[in-house]
């Protein structure tokens, strides 16, 4: 899995604008395209959930209190409801990815802000959260052939998607510029601010189309933008704390980590700004996403919308340093990447 970039098809992207992922050393091990992963759920069963647990301080560990909502419950399907569990899919294998999905620092426990998430709407549902871990294209099949009842792996809400697939969005996709703290320049959502700048970002990336159609336009105003690409997540932070690149522009959730990572090195970094991975007319969103038909949408974006309204939500977000990607509120089948797009 690349560091910083995709080049996978749209429809089984997870890496659209804001999804790239970082891989971690001591990744997931792959077994024959899914394995079963230890989520360490802890003590919802009595009324908790604890969030960014074995993280290696990729997260704030905070215990939150959660326990099933039975009005909201009672929407779940009979089979899933009498299975008494909520069989969740992840994508990462055969590499981790903080702080979205990866392995804990005891070497066998799936954490991340995307199994965390996953583990607060199964305490909302009333059911055990049990994780299963899949390459990229295997997560989508495990979902298609009933093997995984919902997604929650950084994927995209999409309009071509939704002719499989129905959503329940829970946080923003966005992209981010990463600056070094000690620089005060902010993209503030226009291009114009980046005349003169020279900005590392993936090749064949979304972000990096996106960024092209802005050095376009500036050229077009007589202005400059340099592009500069690097092989490796090393080479770009190297390039940053060196002053060969003024910014990197990438997926909000690992500058996010990268930052926490940099806070006490002699050249910590900052988030300049960020800017929507669907481009400046859409909010891209990241969603829950299970079979169309299943009748999952509706009870997961319920359960979601119950943690936005109690205050779990804006904790979870916040222990994973990704407070900038909230949303109000969760929606089903939300408008998403249309169909045209890039």
């Amino acid at each position: 899995m690349p560091t910083h970039s995709s080049s996978r098809p749209r429809l089984l992207r997870g890496l659209t604008a804001a999804t790239a992922l970082v891989t971690l050393a001591g990744g997931l091990a792959a077994c024959g395209g899914d394995s079963d992963a230890a989520t360490g759920t802890g003590d919802a069963a009595s009324g908790s959930v604890t969030i960014g647990r074995l993280s290696n301080g990729a997260a704030t560990e905070t215990t939150l209190k959660v326990s099933e909502v039975k009005s909201i419950s009672a929407e779940l399907p009979a089979d899933v409801k009498k299975s008494g569990k909520l069989v969740i899919g992840h994508g990462v294998l055969p590499s981790g990815s903080a702080p979205l999905e990866f392995i804990g620092e005891d070497q066998k426990t799936l954490t991340g802000s995307e199994a965390d998430i996953g583990r607060l709407v199964a305490a909302v549902l009333g059911l055990e959260p049990v994780s299963r871990n899949f390459t990229w294209d295997n997560l989508f099949v495990g979902i298609d052939s009933g093997k995984v009842d919902v997604g929650f792996s950084n994927i995209t809400d999409t309009e071509e998607r939704k002719r499989k697939y129905e959503f329940a969005s829970y946080r923003q996709d966005n992209l981010a510029f990463e600056v070094l703290k000690s620089n005060p320049w902010k993209f503030d959502g226009n291009y114009e601010n980046l005349a003169g700048r020279t900005v590392e970002v993936g090749s064949g990336t979304n972000q990096e189309r996106i960024l092209l159609e802005w050095q376009k336009k500036l050229k077009g105003e007589g202005k400059k933008l340099t592009i500069k690409h690097y092989p490796d997540n090393n080479a770009v932070h190297l390039a940053l704390s060196s002053g060969e690149i003024d910014a990197h522009f990438g997926p909000n959730p690992t500058i996010s980590y990268h930052i926490t990572q940099t806070a006490k090195s002699p050249k910590p970094t900052a988030n300049a700004g960020t800017f929507s991975g669907a481009g400046d007319s859409l909010q891209g969103l990241i969603a829950a996403t299970a079979k169309k038909g299943s009748g999952l949408a509706e009870p997961v974006a319920d359960a979601i919308n119950y943690l936005i309204q109690n205050g779990q939500y804006a904790k979870w977000l916040a222990a994973w340093h990704l407070s900038n990607e909230a949303v109000t509120k969760a929606e089903v089948n939300p408008p998403g990447l249309p169909l045209d797009n890039g």
